[in-house]
């Protein structure tokens, strides 16, 4: 498989999980967040996986690794404040952040 391939995968997977985290937000977050801003806000978090370290943790006994998730959702609000994307409240962030924990979850991934 080539690299373009792989881009273009990439981008199927991303847009399935853009729709699942559309689906779990309440309904004043859907409003709130067009495709663009979860777009980016799924890009910090990649980013913030792969800068923290977490990828490379080791899983507990139960093969389990934890993941903080509010700490994933302060880590985009000050990247999105920072990026002058906006100001955002972190709970509503949370939100964005379970989704695609949820989506991973769905998908065997993540337990």
């Amino acid at each position: 498989m080539g690299l373009e391939d792989d881009f273009l995968l990439s981008d199927a997977d991303d847009e399935k999980t853009i729709e699942y985290i559309k689906n779990y937000l309440p309904q004043e977050l859907k409003e709130k967040f067009d495709d663009d801003k979860l777009y980016y806000f799924l890009d910090l978090m990649d980013e913030y996986y792969a800068e923290s370290g977490i990828l490379d943790a080791e899983p507990d006994e139960d093969g389990y690794v934890n993941i903080d998730l509010e700490e994933v959702a302060a880590y985009i609000v000050k990247e999105a404040e920072k990026d002058e994307v906006g100001k955002f409240d972190p709970e509503e962030i949370l939100f964005v952040v379970q989704g695609e924990m949820e989506y991973g979850n769905s998908l065997g991934q993540v337990e």
